[in-house]
């Protein structure tokens, strides 16, 4: 089973629910059969989070990926920065914790680069508990652009079959609505496709969502789809994509649900997150896209409220870890 693939889990923001979720996902013995994983973490914050959810597991301390053998039943943490002598509150929003789990992704990262790992899966951080920390970066696909010189990272949200690219997230709404240009929506297309092609699709379906209430009513309700949208998927279409819209975004993700669509692409941040979340809340997980390397993630928050109380729910994380090392063995997405 050597051919497994390499995944390395950043533990997240210690006062969270990081640990206590990547400890509980790893506890589903199937997950190692398509991976070996290691947390890039501390030994201390693993070895509390399994003594919070009861685990026997062991936890064993390792210098350096290769030596990662992904035998269940022991997780193996790889920690650096010099934080295991750290003291982080449980359930407080804390400037060494944000500084902690922002060096975890940032290196991550840099080892996905380099290929020393095959994909990256994170668990939840604080953008407060960055900023507090002195990071000039905002969230995870901050430190990706940065670190790859990538012109846009972008995300999409996945549960089950149910698929939504973002052309924008976290903008506020006049700006996101701004942002809805011919050249932006033909680039995340062409990146879709990309993806979408490279992950084992033939000819992905990509739909193109409105932006006004049913897509604009031939003009009666903004001119945005004419001006820009609809320019957008004729011209992707003229590149050979198999793209359609714009499409009502108050009957696509019904349609995508059914099976018509393989990816929406979404306008904004939230027209695609309250769609996925309302079919599929716990499943849901995060992919980015625009980046040379694999990250999945979970797509829930710290949850500072109840962390240290084994009261999280994994099943994010452990759908997060599926989809990594599919996406990393080339087994496309399922």
């Amino acid at each position: 089973m050597t051919d497994r693939p390499l995944i390395g889990i950043t533990m997240g923001d210690p006062s969270g629910v990081g640990p206590e979720v990547v400890a509980k996902a790893l506890q589903q013995r199937s997950l190692y059969d398509g991976m070996r994983p290691f947390v890039l973490g501390t030994v201390k914050e693993m070895r509390s989070a399994l003594a919070t959810i009861g685990s026997g597991d062991e936890v064993k301390a390792i210098e350096d990926p290769s030596s990662v053998s992904g035998k269940p039943g022991i997780i193996e943490v790889l920690s650096t920065g010099g934080f295991e002598d750290a003291v982080f509150p449980v359930g407080k929003l804390s400037a060494d914790s944000g500084s902690a789990s922002h060096h975890w992704v940032e290196t991550a990262a840099q080892m996905c680069l380099a290929g020393e790992i095959d994909a990256m899966v994170t668990a939840p951080v604080n953008k407060e508990a960055w900023q507090i920390s002195g990071s000039k970066d905002l969230g995870h696909q901050e430190v990706f652009k940065r670190l790859t010189n990538a012109q846009t990272v972008y995300t999409m949200l996945v549960s089950g079959k149910m698929r939504c690219m973002h052309l924008s997230t976290h903008k506020p709404l006049i700006e996101a609505c701004k942002f809805v240009t011919k050249e932006n929506i033909l680039t995340a297309t062409r990146i879709t496709h990309k993806a979408f092609t490279d992950w084992g699709f033939k000819s992905p379906r990509i739909a193109v969502a409105a932006l006004n209430p049913h897509a604009s009513d031939n003009g009666l309700i903004g001119d945005t789809e004419a001006k820009e949208i609809r320019p957008a998927v004729e011209a992707a279409v003229a590149e050979g994509i198999n793209a359609t819209g714009p499409h009502p975004a108050d009957s696509v993700f019904n349609q995508a649900v059914g099976g018509r669509f393989d990816v929406v692409l979404v306008m904004y941040h939230d027209q695609g997150h309250i769609a996925i979340k309302v079919h599929g809340f716990e499943e849901s997980i995060s992919v980015n896209l625009g980046i040379p390397f694999i990250r999945t993630s979970v797509d829930h928050g710290t949850a500072f409220d109840i962390a240290g109380q084994n009261k999280a729910d994994a099943t994010s994380m452990v759908e997060a870890m599926k989809l990594g090392s599919g996406l990393a063995a080339r087994k496309g997405l399922t």
